[in-house]
């Protein structure tokens, strides 16, 4: 696999060895990666089966790129044209509106084409009916399908028949109303879980524990289909505690012993030392307060401060006759222990918090009725309400609805599991999730548990690999789709030789299993499919690496590459609409990613932004944090608060003291003084005012800055 002739700017120093080009070999493509066959694709017999077996139940894993949405659509066109179901029986199910509206055109594409193609005259007809009947169709979210069940059945379900759908910021606004009254009675009277969360200590622009009670009140309200007390096993709080300050008092005993005191370790020992002083002159004077206990061993070594994993020296002496490594050993049994106490009293924490914060969801229950509302998770759970209670119900939609087809099933929560497979069920009788088995050939699923969004919106990737193992068990078949249409076979080595040896299943489904890609496109020549790209200069004193000099050179690095990438490389890209001819690659097609937006508090997308405009390189910053702190943005939003609000003296003088006007300060002083107020409803014409005279009337025309704040004003 070649790597990249790199520009100048970015080259390594002579003699300069980089790890990441040394290495760059073992992207060779691993032994046992399918490859396309003569005739076929690596996964053929998969996708023969979801297009020809329609009367087999499917799980379908499909990486990114493998076409999944295309055969979900394949199988609904041959439904259709087998005269298997109508749309109006068939309900597809994916994530976002916008994944709905996409599957509605490209079904209608597929449609088209089988009919254009299609010889038997029945099988034509039937395909043609289904493009005049194509809104019918029910393709859309699942919360979209469980609204219109419920307004067929609003009696039934329990909801207002004129409901509508609120939503995430008026379902927002509601809880925060409902939040707030629950707050101040709170206050007031505060509940052991409110006392003991109002006491910890909570990081800066964190928005205190307020913030925190807030946060928990949307989660609990998010999961409020799991209503059931939580359980609270015996524990002895105090007790506890008091013991966990006695393990801190012990290893604070060490530290007068430490014969090298500029030991990290020592050092370790000595702020230890410090924090069990700073409780005990706090409690001769206060006594032993338990709440304020916790906050404290929660901040002093919840935190996880870097110190407790200081090693020290490599010495084998501590002092006073101790060995080092027992003195080590001991230090990490205590934070261990103390963990598990703080790990145990969150759990307690958690369990009075749900209990005292439930009034916020009753609350917030109201304020919905009152405004006759629904929001996302009432959809779901009256919809599932609706199917498990009512057995006529139940049997209706089974028998209005054949087919369903569940596309991105990694992104379902555990209600949009059950409703599907209450819907899917084969025996009449049966509502426990649990024991319903799938009709034969009624669900096609479709999902790829390497993309799910950890806990986004209850979604949770060992519910997908439960269910997957359940389907397994009552008959479905498992299939895999592994041919990449999207990147290229050297791309693909490089990232199967990545993930394929780290990324192995886990017993409990939480981690899932990396399928191979196999081949589908063809390679461009000498193009590089992965590029390691140096930065300069990343080495420190010594020639050792340091992360920090690293951070600080990348956003320059990624910056030069771009541009050359842009302007002097000379590679092209193939683009969906017109794959056979390649083009030169152009700033649109390159995309920067960032495993989090905020470190510290600042903006990580800053710099890089940055050294793109340094380089007139056009882009487009999509979820970054820190856009309304741009001077450009800044001067915008002064100059129309000063517009708004001409009386707002602060904001009028940085409109005309920002980069829109730049005007000095000298200028804008003797304006004041000389002349009048710097306001914008003060008439002040070009020449400063009647006669083109200052203000004191001293007959002296205005100086040509000051004509300038006046023209501005």
């Amino acid at each position: 696999m070649p790597l990249v002739r790199l520009p100048a700017s970015l080259r390594a120093r002579r003699g300069t060895p980089y790890p990441a080009q040394a290495s760059a070999g073992r992207f060779a493509a691993p032994e046992g990666v399918p490859v396309t066959r003569p005739g076929g694709l690596a996964d053929q017999e998969a996708r023969d089966a979801i297009r020809h077996d329609l009367d087999d139940t499917l799980f379908v894993e499909a990486a990114a790129g493998t076409g999944k949405t295309t055969a979900l659509t394949d199988r609904i066109v041959e439904v259709l044209r087998r005269g298997l179901g109508t749309l109006e029986d068939i309900v597809a199910v994916t994530f976002t509106e916008k994944a709905a509206g996409e599957m509605k055109l490209r079904l209608r594409a597929a449609i088209e084409e089988a009919r254009q193609d299609e010889e038997d005259g029945g099988a034509r007809d039937r395909l043609s009916r289904a493009l005049g009947h194509l809104e019918l169709a029910h393709i859309g979210t699942i919360h979209g399908f469980c609204a219109d069940l419920l307004r067929e059945r609003p009696i039934e379900a329990g909801v207002d028949p004129a409901f509508r759908v609120a939503a995430e910021d008026e379902a927002g606004r509601l809880l925060d109303g409902a939040f707030e009254g629950w707050f101040e009675g709170a206050l007031a009277d505060p509940g052991p879980g409110v006392r003991r969360a109002l006491r910890r200590h909570y990081r800066r622009n964190s928005g205190g524990p307020r913030a925190a009670l807030r946060a928990a009140a949307g989660s609990l309200v998010d999961q409020r289909d799991f209503d059931a007390p939580w359980s609270r096993p015996e524990w002895d709080r105090e007790a506890e505690l008091d013991r966990a300050l006695d393990l801190l008092r012990e290893l604070a005993a060490f530290a007068p012993l430490a014969s090298r005191p500029d030991d990290f370790l020592t050092k370790n020992l000595r702020h230890i030392e410090r924090g069990v002083r700073e409780i005990e002159r706090r409690e001769r004077t206060r006594g032993r307060d338990h709440d304020y206990l916790e906050a404290w061993l929660r901040s002093f070594v919840g935190a996880r401060w870097r110190g407790w994993f200081w090693r020290g020296f490599r010495s084998r002496d501590f002092g006073g006759g101790l060995a080092k490594a027992d003195v080590l050993a001991r230090r990490d049994a205590v934070r261990r222990e103390v963990e598990e106490i703080l790990q145990t009293a969150d759990a307690d924490l958690a369990a009075h918090l749900r209990d005292e914060l439930w009034p916020v969801t009753e609350r917030y229950e109201r304020a919905k009725r009152r405004d006759g509302c629904l929001d996302f998770v009432d959809l779901l759970l009256r919809a599932r309400d609706l199917l498990r209670e009512g057995a006529e119900i139940r049997a209706h939609y089974r028998q209005r609805f054949t087919r369903f087809f569940v596309d991105e099933f990694q992104d379902t929560d555990p209600l949009q599991v059950e409703i599907l497979l209450l819907l899917c069920g084969g025996d009449p009788e049966e509502t426990r999730p649990e024991r319903i088995v799938p009709a034969s050939g009624k669900l096609f699923v479709v999902g790829d548990p390497k993309q799910s969004i950890y806990r986004f919106r209850r979604a949770d990737v060992m519910l997908y690999e439960r269910t997957k193992r359940r389907l397994e068990d009552a008959n479905a078949r498992v299939l895999h789709l592994s041919t990449s249409f999207r990147s290229q076979p050297r791309l693909q080595a490089a990232v199967n030789g990545a993930f394929e040896a780290r990324m192995t299943a886990s017993e409990d489904g939480s981690q899932a299993a990396y399928v191979p890609l196999a081949p589908f496109r063809a390679d461009t020549g000498s193009q590089p499919a992965v590029i390691a790209l140096p930065v300069p200069k990343p080495y420190g004193r010594f020639g050792k690496v340091r992360g920090i000099e690293i951070e600080e050179s990348l956003p320059a690095a990624v910056g030069e590459m771009v541009r050359w990438l842009v302007r002097e490389s000379g590679w092209v890209v193939t683009e969906r609409e017109c794959p056979e001819d390649p083009v030169p690659v152009e700033a649109r097609h390159i995309c920067l990613l960032f495993r989090r937006f905020q470190k510290w508090g600042e903006d990580v997308t800053r710099p890089y932004v940055r050294a793109l405009e340094a380089r007139a390189i056009p882009h487009v910053l999509v979820g970054g944090r820190s856009y309304h702190d741009r001077e450009e943005v800044l001067a915008v939003r002064n100059a129309l608060t000063a517009i708004e609000w001409p009386d707002d003296r602060l904001a009028v003088y940085a409109a005309l003291r920002g980069p829109l006007f730049s005007l000095g300060d000298r200028a804008l002083f003797e304006f004041g003084v000389d002349v009048g107020p710097l306001h914008p409803l003060a008439g002040w014409g070009s020449d400063g005012g009647a006669g083109g005279k200052g203000r004191k009337g001293d007959g002296g025309a205005l100086k040509p800055e000051l004509r300038d704040v006046a023209t501005v004003l």
